[in-house]
């Protein structure tokens, strides 16, 4: 009989095991599909929303606004609805472009050294007109924060060193900035002048031992092969650490700039509530105290 109750009840509970089972198969297989179209909705969100941000729907953070910008110039403008600006901004862009290119192929056909610099300065001038255009897009973003919003500090510093200071009022800092970014330009030049003479010089002298060239280098006699090529090494390395020494410079100052402009909105005012006042001490503060009476003291309170 027992045998019997114990077949009846596996009978049971085996379809309801299964269906347990398929039960929790399908939960799970719905709960991936469900996580599946939310990894697909995070991932087309952002391009949606940067199409609503020009229409006015969607409002958007500085920073993508920020970064729409770099990869599309005249974005920020567009989305802080200044459209006038972006004529501006591509006239102007275009134009000297165009003068770079211009006297560009002017230096190739003539070979004279004033077209070139002209053509480097037309292309400086595009890149101040882009960089301008991300500094007034992030100036021109409109908050509800009050004070001074950390994000823009970091990105004025990014777009241009010591603007993040600036607008946090660190005003003292820029002249150092900027000098420790002259004397590592100054070094950078420097000690690539001087790799660039010891590299020909070695390349010289190693194909003038070779028989290939019959003029030696004009430090031919007064260094030998080896130094030039210790000379030669010395300098990049030396070019090298100016590289990355101003790339350090560069990274403090967003750093500092990003750091100042969150402390600069915390409240550090002096007033202090300081309140000293009579008290029971409990006994089981006193570890001294053998009997289990309270004793009095002192309590003492300060409120930031």
């Amino acid at each position: 009989m027992r045998e019997v109750i114990i077949g009846v009840l596996l009978c049971l509970l085996t379809p309801v095991v299964s269906y347990s089972q398929m039960y929790t198969e399908m939960t799970d297989a719905e709960q991936t599909e469900n996580t599946e179209d939310a990894a697909v909705v995070e991932i087309k969100e952002p391009r949606k929303s940067f199409i609503k941000g020009l229409r006015g729907i969607d409002s958007l953070s500085i920073k993508k606004v920020a970064f729409g910008s770099m990869i599309v110039p005249g974005y920020a403008q567009a989305y802080n609805r200044q459209y006038w600006k972006i004529p501006v901004i591509y006239g102007t862009g275009a134009a000297l472009i165009y003068g770079g290119s211009h006297s560009k192929s002017l230096y190739n056909k003539t070979g004279k050294d004033r077209y070139k610099t002209q053509s480097n300065f037309y292309y400086a001038g595009a890149v101040l007109v882009y960089l301008g255009s991300l500094i007034d897009g992030v100036a021109s973003y409109k908050t509800h924060q009050e004070g001074i919003v950390p994000m823009k500090a970091t990105l004025f510093s990014a777009f241009l060193p010591g603007l993040g200071q600036a607008y946090n009022g660190d005003y003292y800092k820029i002249p150092v900035l900027y000098s420790g970014f002259a004397f590592l330009s100054y070094w950078l030049s420097l000690n690539n002048m001087q790799y660039t003479r010891y590299r020909n010089a070695y390349n010289t002298e190693i194909a003038y031992s070779k028989g290939e060239i019959d003029t030696p280098s004009e430090l031919h006699g007064r260094l030998s092969e080896q130094s030039l090529k210790n000379y030669r090494d010395r300098f990049r390395r030396n070019r090298d650490y100016a590289i990355l020494y101003m790339g350090l410079a560069y990274a403090v100052n967003i750093i500092d700039a990003t750091v100042f402009a969150h402390l600069s909105n915390f409240d550090i005012s002096e007033d202090l509530a300081f309140n000293l006042s009579p008290t029971l001490i409990s006994p089981a503060n006193l570890y001294s105290q053998k009997n289990n009476m309270p004793a009095f003291g002192l309590n003492l309170k300060i409120m930031f």
